[in-house]
């Protein structure tokens, strides 16, 4: 039956996914369905005994952090063109809603495709407004929060550390879904929770996957605080995905251009080694330029980096340069020949482009910025004082450098006031990179006494989208060249209820309970909500579907008043919402090959009518859903 074809209308189904997975490699520990942890745990060689004494890190609504993160969102995202910037070709998105839900609703179309993540999460200091997630009805939960400004979470309250874990825990443990297997996330945090943020990551992302945690100077005046000390770090904490990511800074290396290998330019690099002549007996020996017969006397504690038998393979393959060999060369002692194809060779296997790398330091340099950089770049693009603290761009453009390239995803989902949006525009004017951003962040209204406000802005988002726009202007005037390449747009998407009724299923009793049942029924007819557009259907059915939402809509017309969306450049599906759809309609949109077409139910008369579209497009190989 086609009914039972229809699309869900909640989020990715995460704890069954996670049980699929452990089933396929240990389906011997699934028994009537469930998972018999006592088996799993045999196999891996640990038994139950009754010491249960153990290390773990635990706190009031950690068992429910769990199930809210595992909890499905029946949300969706609805795209705002006119808040936008390019709509059409841009491939960044920002979205408006609680982080919590967006990343449940992200989870099927970006699932292990994020490259990086970056986030800048409340610091708990007894005043930044700290999510309260609600089990039971959390868009409910997300409508009332973004109509209040209140944000306090005092110490005095007894749960001050909890209420800051309970808000974490389900966030990272749903990013994490969204690293690549070569993913890396970086976190800033201040004292108040280093030391909690640390065991929370070790847990979600696995304690061998920690990278460093690198201490990044706000300040460089002092400042009166408690106890007479001035603390002038915050702190970076990175972890990778898995052991398969490497972190380095990609680098031009200075390469010479020569009339003997015309095709490929060189560099040189040292020729010895840290060897002695005891370790390496058949490397103590002098070097002979063959063309001026010059001797290279051999240091018996620094050996070459050859063998006395290899050495003339190497000299016939021009891999050994001796000073006399170009005038242009400055050397005392021969050096090894790297070809800059062969640099290109290696970076690509290792790190997927073309360009060597160098490693990290936790010591940031001094080029990073500090807190009064970024009020300056906020100050000037915005005016004074609209963002409290903001980092500055040159930070997080540091850290992009060292993981990403090309058309790598770097999310944010505690985006204030936007600063990764202008750090990923800015690396891709400079090194000429595609990558590209998602941003997330809760609407939180400005205070009406702040500068914010008084300048127009009435929530943090305003702030945010409107930065985007002018440093993404700024940044293409600053550089001319990449003008007509640089993605300096965003599409909006902002987080609301399903596009489709829900069932009311509340018990009916009384006189006028066939009244009202007949009265659902009627209203349930059309599953759409009043004021949605088809556009908003679409866009769910694509988070839906695992479309990535940057896919271009192609509008498709059945007749003057009906048309359809396919969805993608190449049309991998179609959605369709017309009414009195007939197979000679389902005929037209078979002709555009797509691999499935999503109905609403009142695109149909009767279903005699929706059993000849169905027939008609089964014959050609087209399989149906319907909302």
């Amino acid at each position: 039956m086609m009914d039972n074809e229809k699309i869900s209308g909640l989020s990715m189904d995460i704890e069954q996914t996670e049980r699929d997975k452990l089933r396929s490699v240990f389906p011997q520990c699934f028994v009537e369905g469930k998972l018999d942890i006592d088996k799993l745990l045999n196999l891996c060689g640990e038994y139950i005994t009754d010491d249960f004494e153990k290390y773990e890190f635990r706190w009031k609504g950690k068992s429910e952090c769990v199930q809210i993160a595992g909890k499905r969102s029946n949300g969706a995202l609805r795209p705002c063109v006119e808040e936008s910037v390019d709509w059409e070709n841009t491939k960044n998105i920002y979205i408006e809603g609680d982080n919590l839900e967006v990343l449940k609703l992200l989870q099927t179309s970006y699932y292990r495709k994020v490259k990086m993540i970056y986030i800048d999460p409340p610091y708990n200091t007894g005043n930044d407004f700290v999510y309260e997630d609600d089990f039971k009805v959390p868009l409910q939960r997300y409508k009332e929060i973004i109509s209040q400004t209140t944000k306090s979470n005092p110490e005095t309250m007894g749960r001050f550390h909890t209420n800051w874990l309970n808000m974490m825990w389900p966030r990272l443990r749903l990013a994490a879904n969204l690293l690549r297997d070569d993913g890396v996330i970086f976190i800033s945090i201040d004292d108040g929770e280093v030391h909690n943020l640390r065991k929370l990551c070790d847990e979600i992302f696995g304690e061998e996957n920690f990278i460093a945690i690198f201490p990044w100077r706000k300040r460089t005046a002092k400042s009166d605080v408690p106890f007479g000390v001035s603390q002038d770090f915050e702190w970076i904490i990175g972890y990778v995905k898995s052991d398969g990511a490497t972190l380095g800074l990609s680098f031009e290396r200075k390469y010479y251009q020569s009339d003997d290998f015309p095709n490929d330019r060189w560099r040189l690099s040292d020729l010895t080694t840290q060897k002695i002549e005891s370790q390496r007996p058949n490397s103590a020996f002098d070097l002979i330029d063959p063309k001026t017969n010059k001797i290279y006397k051999y240091n018996p504690k620094r050996l070459w980096g050859i063998t006395k038998d290899t050495f003339q393979d190497y000299y016939d393959r021009g891999k050994i340069v001796f000073p006399d060999d170009y005038g242009f060369l400055k050397m005392t002692i021969p050096a090894y020949r790297v070809f800059e194809s062969e640099d290109k060779a290696k970076a690509l296997e290792k790190y997927g482009h073309e360009l060597p790398m160098k490693a990290i330091s936790t010591l940031l340099p001094e080029d990073v910025g500090r807190t009064e950089n970024g009020n300056k770049e906020c100050t000037g693009l915005l005016g004074n004082n609209i963002f409290s603290f903001p980092k500055p761009s040159a930070l997080i453009k540091h850290f992009i450098s060292s993981c990403t390239n090309g058309n790598d995803i770097i999310f944010d989902f505690f985006s204030g006031s936007a600063t990764t949006a202008q750090a990923v525009m800015q690396l891709n004017a400079e090194d000429g990179g595609n990558r590209r951003f998602i941003l997330v962040q809760l609407p939180e209204v400005c205070d009406g006494n702040s500068e914010a406000a008084k300048a127009g802005y009435a929530s943090i988002c305003e702030i945010g989208k409107e930065r985007i726009r002018r440093a993404g202007a700024k940044i293409k005037a600053d550089n001319p060249l990449s003008i007509d390449t640089l993605d300096a747009g965003f599409r909006v998407f902002k987080l609301d209820t399903s596009n489709t009724k829900v069932w009311d299923n509340t018990p009916i009793t009384g006189e006028n309970a066939e009244e009202i049942l007949e009265r659902r029924l009627f209203d349930y007819l059309d599953v759409l909500l009043p004021g949605r557009t088809d556009e908003d259907v679409v866009y769910e059915v694509m988070l839906k579907m695992g479309q990535d939402l940057c896919e271009p809509i192609v509008s498709i017309e059945l007749d003057e008043k009906r048309r359809v969306y396919g969805v993608g450049a190449d049309v991998n599906f179609i959605v369709c919402l017309a009414p009195r759809i007939t197979p000679e309609d389902a005929e037209l949109m078979a002709d555009y090959a797509p691999g499935r077409i999503i109905f609403a139910e009142q695109c149909f008369n009767n279903t005699e009518e929706k059993s000849n579209v169905r027939l008609t497009l089964k014959d050609k190989g087209i399989t149906i859903k319907t909302l």
